[in-house]
């Protein structure tokens, strides 16, 4: 589980008690020899916490990179969506009915609505979940991890970021009280001179916001209106200046500039600032960060972050499963960079290895039909050359093959 997830669920446990809490710990737990995994989940750890969190970013992430994944593993997702259009963290059996027990998750619901619109083919569970995150939208235009929850910058980011996915305006998504996602933001942002305009992490005993990297990066992306797939900057953005965060669009320089500082401080990288975490690199925000700086036109720390990525990342990806697999694809592809030789590795095929076998990649397909189409060589033609020269064949090999997606 990546620490945005992790963060997410420390602060449900100011409201549903410490039965939330191992999340935050449990990226690696492995299930119960008793407790099989369905086939068609992506990774091995204990989906309990995270398991449509985790799919769904695997999903997103393959597409991404022009694989279709599995059809099983796509229905599995599909199939943990309740009546409502919300989604669980993970249902262990679907075909139970969701009740008044079940403890909906706006990060797991946005994360699906953001894999499945990016798929295709799948509008009306598109639609039943976008309409279930507006019923739950708060009163001051807000998301927090569940409903009843106070806002926070993680679960609206990621919110705004399936809006926009469905097709939805941000701006438009308007509270009982006429309040956006875009007017929540400013509230959660931070001081300039005692924070460096980060946007905050709510404490889970008093309540209070404090500075994080990782609440800042879902912030910026979200002011921003970004999903998860954020294409790479074309333009560098001027210098952003911290000042009173009136806007979301303001509060979004702000946590810009602080992510550049803090990033360029810690060697390009940032530092875990979970509560009770050691002092060790942060890989999973750092790579949040990436997306949030290509997003708001900051082309050169991005790629520097990403770099500093690609090549300490391998152990690390290892150990925490899909999520993290699919965390550095959206980061090699908001920095320009190739996610197949991402320092030397090939993370969509990593990714792929932690689920069912995809059903194609646009770079198979398009290969099938440079062949198809006369492109490649045909065994007929080698035959009719053959016939009418009379002499050896040696192989035509086509030059006009598409280049592979990211």
């Amino acid at each position: 589980m990546n620490v945005r997830r992790s963060a997410a669920v420390l602060a449900a446990v100011a409201v549903f008690g410490s039965a939330a809490a191992p999340a935050a710990f449990a990226d690696t737990a492995k299930p119960s020899p008793s407790a099989a995994l369905p086939s068609a989940l992506y990774g091995d750890a204990d989906p309990k916490f995270d398991g449509v969190f985790r799919q769904s970013y695997a999903l997103l992430a393959q597409d991404s990179a022009g694989v279709k994944p599995a059809a099983k593993s796509v229905d599995w997702l599909t199939g943990q969506q309740c009546a409502s259009g919300g989604f669980a963290a993970y249902r262990a059996d679907a075909g139970e009915p969701c009740d008044s027990k079940t403890m909906f998750d706006s990060n797991a619901t946005a994360s699906a609505v953001q894999a499945l619109a990016a798929l295709g083919g799948q509008k009306k569970a598109v639609d039943k979940s976008v309409g279930w995150l507006k019923s739950v939208q708060n009163k001051d235009g807000g998301w927090g991890y569940s409903p009843g929850m106070d806002s926070d910058a993680n679960s609206t980011g990621i919110v705004i970021g399936a809006l926009t996915a469905a097709g939805e305006k941000p701006q438009s998504v308007k509270s009982q009280d006429g309040k956006s996602p875009l007017d929540a933001l400013p509230a959660l942002s931070m001081s300039c001179a005692e924070d460096g305009g980060a946007f905050g992490l709510a404490d889970v005993k008093s309540g209070k916001l404090s500075p994080n990297a990782d609440a800042t990066a879902a912030g910026v992306l979200g002011a921003h209106g970004k999903g998860l797939v954020v294409d790479a900057a074309e333009k560098k953005s001027a210098a952003p200046k911290c000042a009173k965060a009136d806007t979301a669009e303001q509060a979004a320089a702000n946590g810009t500039g602080y992510l550049l500082k803090t990033l360029a401080k810690g060697d390009d990288h940032l530092m875990s600032s979970m509560p009770g975490a050691k002092n060790m690199p942060d890989l999973g925000n750092t790579a949040d960060s990436v997306l949030a700086l290509a997003a708001a036109g900051q082309p050169e720390q991005a790629k520097k972050s990403a770099q500093w990525l690609s090549k300490n990342s391998d152990d690390w990806a290892k150990k925490s499963g899909p999520a993290a697999y699919a965390q550095l694809i959206f980061a090699a592809h908001a920095a320009g960079m190739d996610p197949r030789d991402f320092g030397g590795a090939d993370l969509v095929k990593q990714l792929g290895a932690q689920g069912p076998a995809p059903q194609a990649t646009e770079q198979a397909a398009d290969e099938k039909k440079d062949s198809d189409d006369g492109g490649g060589v045909s065994i007929w033609w080698i035959i009719g050359v053959g016939m009418v020269a009379g002499i050896g064949i040696g192989f035509l090999y086509s030059g006009n093959k598409k280049k592979q997606q990211l």
